[in-house]
């Protein structure tokens, strides 16, 4: 039973295990070519800011359920001259079946979810990247057949990438350790939301040291130093982050079946190195074609295609 038909997806907490369980298993299928679903739907993409693995995944995915999509470019369109998000969400409700945003404010996001009556996907927000860690968990379900009892490592900036990471691993039963320099951790909120869905089953680590992050590690996670709109303290960024880039010596320290992931695009020689990111612990480019197929998940089941 699909129990997503239109739904929103604002965030990782807007699911159940379950919820991720049931998207994982229905990616799984899509990628292997068990199940075919048709559709005849409209997807609307209104993206705030550049893209390149999410508007292609997204579109693709689309094409490939026999549906069709629009390119809401805010730069050609009246949203980006200043109308209401009110009026364009009720507009757009009228025209689409289903609308993914990718913006600045989470705020904006939820606007749209209550002035349109259609499925609205956060498709990277600063607050979140839940379509992201969909695709991450899928990898990581690949590599080592199950995702409860695994610990994953994120090593970096406490971004909207560390944010739903430590959602998505708290509700899928991992331990999450969360490396940041004490300045750049992640949200409190967020870390209070992740201990309480952990509920103590679980481990959710938010610290300083690297090291002890990665000891006995499965997944080690990093994502760029500087987000997009952060490109201005992009230099001084690098040495307060250097001691936190995910290389040779930090692998050392985990688990000796360690898998290595990024949500790409990657600064090579800053927050990886080119060893690790081409090296034989690399999953980045199944990660990054897992965007895909979670992605089409998460559209059938929205939509309701069986």
């Amino acid at each position: 039973m699909n129990t997503l038909k239109g739904r929103d997806f604002l965030g990782l907490t807007d699911l159940s295990a379950s919820d991720i369980q049931e998207l994982l298993d229905k990616a799984t299928k899509l990628k292997n070519a068990q199940w075919n679903p048709r559709c005849n739907k409209v997807l609307g993409l209104l993206f705030y800011k550049a893209s390149t693995r999410t508007r292609v995944s997204f579109s693709v995915a689309m094409y490939q359920i026999g549906g069709q999509v629009i390119d809401l470019n805010p730069n050609v369109t009246q949203v980006g001259r200043g109308e209401p998000v009110v009026d364009t969400a009720r507009v757009l409700d009228r025209y689409l079946d289903i609308l993914a945003i990718r913006t600045f404010e989470q705020k904006q996001l939820e606007t749209f979810a209550e002035y349109a009556q259609i499925p609205i996907i956060n498709a990277l927000t600063d607050w979140e990247h839940p379509c992201q860690t969909l695709a991450d968990l899928l990898t990581i379900q690949e590599c080592f057949g199950t995702l409860a009892g695994l610990t994953l490592t994120y090593v970096g900036d406490g971004n909207n990438v560390a944010h739903s990471l430590m959602l998505g691993c708290a509700l899928m039963g991992m331990n999450v350790r969360v490396a940041t320099p004490p300045a750049y951790q992640p949200d409190s909120a967020i870390c209070e939301l992740a201990l309480k869905t952990a509920a103590s089953r679980t481990e959710v680590m938010v610290t300083d040291d690297p090291v002890a992050a990665a000891k006995e590690a499965h997944i080690i996670y990093t994502d760029v130093w500087a987000s997009m709109g952060q490109e201005a303290s992009a230099e001084e960024r690098i040495p307060i982050f250097q001691p936190y880039q995910v290389n040779q010596q930090l692998l050392d320290h985990a688990d000796p079946s360690v898998i290595v992931l990024h949500c790409l695009p990657a600064h090579r020689g800053e927050e990886i190195t080119d060893e690790v990111i081409e090296g034989s612990r690399s999953r980045v480019w199944d990660q990054a074609e897992n965007r895909l197929h979670a992605q089409k998940a998460l559209l059938v089941s929205l939509l309701g295609v069986e």
